[in-house]
């Protein structure tokens, strides 16, 4: 049967989120993925549903799914690339359109090529020998983990003297986790600078239940760290980011923020909490994690092609 390939809208939320799922369940085992998540996703400032987003039919039967966003400035665009396996050729339709979308972006800005990323799980319906083809590579791996919480294991832990926390609870805390996240993530792989406003709809504001974002302080230093976590996921309780300066790290405070994290959402009733992690980096965070009893759920690969 053809294949017909038109732009998404935020109406077709609901199907993107079942195809979504059918690849989850055949990828990890289970479906993870919330409506909320992709509405957010379609709602980007840096995609125009109309020329960055593609949507691949075989009758009625939705079978690929592509969006592409660029908030760099430069040649650096994202995109998220979704097909089931037996339809590789949509798939491969949809990636064409894309590629040729992203070096149309880095042109608009000034570039004269486009550095394009994706992450794919480590085993995904995509057939990767198609992209390989095509001069992409991996250059970088994620662990998504996970932990079992227990109320009366994960108890709210007591902070050291001279170290406080505080809820974020006003504007001011808000920009102040802002600037918090960009600095302790400049060094990051990946990391692209945000403003305040882009920042907001990264981490969809709206939603967010500010009351499980935290900040760490010192006496002596001031703000040094902050914690992001949600409540919104079906699947479980999810630690979004977590940062310290990297002038505040090795004194516990990372730790201390996790395992509060943990009090919080065994308060809540979870009985699992994740987070993702740069299997690369250098802060120590993989290791950190590891101690706090945190284990691989599934694995995600950076996919990168320079395209000119």
């Amino acid at each position: 049967m053809s294949i017909l390939v038109r732009p998404a809208a935020l109406a077709d939320a609901a199907a993107v989120t079942a195809l979504l799922n059918e690849i989850d369940a055949i990828e990890i085992g289970r479906p993870e993925t919330d409506l909320h998540t992709v509405e957010s996703d379609l709602k980007h400032p840096g995609a125009d549903l109309d020329r960055d987003s593609w949507l691949a039919f075989e009758g009625d039967r939705l079978v690929a799914y592509g969006l592409l966003w660029e908030d760099s400035g430069g040649e650096r665009v994202d995109i998220d690339h979704y097909v089931l396996p037996d339809r590789q050729d949509a798939g491969q339709l949809v990636l064409a359109a894309m590629e040729a979308r992203a070096l149309e972006k880095a042109r608009e800005n000034g570039a004269g090529r486009a550095v394009v990323h994706l992450h794919l799980n480590v085993r995904p319906t995509l057939d990767t020998s198609l992209i390989r083809a095509r001069g992409w590579s991996v250059v970088r791996r994620y662990h998504v983990l996970h932990r079992a919480l227990d109320r009366a294991r994960d108890q709210v832990p007591p902070w050291p003297p001279g170290v406080r926390l505080r809820s974020c609870t006003t504007e001011a805390d808000r920009i102040r986790v802002h600037e918090l996240y960009q600095a302790s993530f400049a060094e990051h792989f990946d990391f692209q600078p945000r403003g305040y406003e882009l920042w907001l709809h990264d981490v969809d504001a709206e939603r967010l239940d500010w009351s499980l974002v935290w900040i760490a302080a010192t006496e002596e230093s001031g703000d040094v760290g902050f914690l992001m976590a949600r409540d919104d996921r079906e699947a479980m309780g999810w630690i979004r980011s977590i940062g310290v300066l990297r002038e505040a790290r090795g004194r516990g405070v990372a730790g201390l923020l996790l395992r509060h994290a943990f009090a919080a959402f065994a308060a809540r009733g979870r009985d699992t909490v994740g987070l993702g992690v740069d299997t690369s980096n250098d802060t120590g965070a993989p290791a950190l994690y590891a101690r706090h009893g945190m284990t691989l759920h599934y694995a995600v690969d950076t996919w990168e092609a320079v395209l000119r």
